[in-house]
């Protein structure tokens, strides 16, 4: 069995960034260093800014690689926020497991919960403000460029999850479809380059539904 230590644990409330009462945002979450608990809805305690495109049971955990940190300081450079984890507003971090390796399916047991891969993060312009970014050197723009979109869970077993806890890889999704592949597909305008692709995409049952809608919308 493969396991991956969790790096941070981390969870948050909408913040007002315009202090106009109506923009928010969840990408500034904060460590907690108790045991809490995973239900199918995420985290105990844990709100997001914008239920309509954020949160349900296909994004009850967003996970990214703590790895991508580096590239992120050379592309970036000395940012503040990339010096700890939880830069992306990540509810849980590892070294190990990236969208390169980790396919659509695959089940880990984290803590006492069970978790299955559902997709990838669609960046959003979010990120931008809370990176304080823009334009060509935009933080959405690098993750379309370079995949490093991160990684969402849903939850098949509640239970306490500790920050001294791992994720243990105990099911492949046993599929070709690496959460890069798909988020390529899907999200980077590679749809033109495989149809036959995001055909069997819209009727991959263990796909999150939204991105299952996305490749019907883009054969249709």
């Amino acid at each position: 069995m493969t396991r991956y230590p969790l790096l941070t644990l981390n969870i948050g409330k909408p913040q007002d960034f315009h202090n106009d009462g109506a923009t928010s945002t969840i990408a500034a979450r904060q460590p907690v260093h108790a045991p809490i608990l995973l239900s199918q809805t995420g985290f105990t305690g844990d709100k997001v800014a914008d239920p309509v495109h954020h949160g349900g049971a296909d994004k009850a955990i967003h996970h990214y690689p703590y790895e991508h940190y580096t590239w992120w300081q050379e592309t970036l450079g000395d940012h503040k926020l990339l010096q700890q984890p939880g830069a992306f507003g990540e509810n849980i971090a590892t070294k190990g497991l990236t969208e390169e390796n980790v396919y659509i399916g695959d089940r880990f047991r984290l803590g006492e919960a069970l978790v299955e891969v559902s997709h990838g993060r669609q960046p959003c312009w979010k990120l931008d403000h809370h990176f304080q970014r823009s334009g060509k050197d935009s933080v959405m723009k690098h993750i379309i460029r370079s995949g490093r979109c991160g990684l969402y869970f849903r939850v098949l077993e509640s239970g306490m999850v500790a920050l001294d806890d791992t994720m243990d890889l105990i099911e492949s999704g046993n599929s070709p479809w690496t959460v890069r592949r798909v988020f390529d597909l899907l999200i980077a305008g590679k749809h033109k380059d495989d149809i036959a692709a995001i055909k069997a995409l819209s009727h991959l049952d263990l796909l999150a539904e939204t991105w299952r809608q996305r490749a019907t919308k883009l054969i249709s």
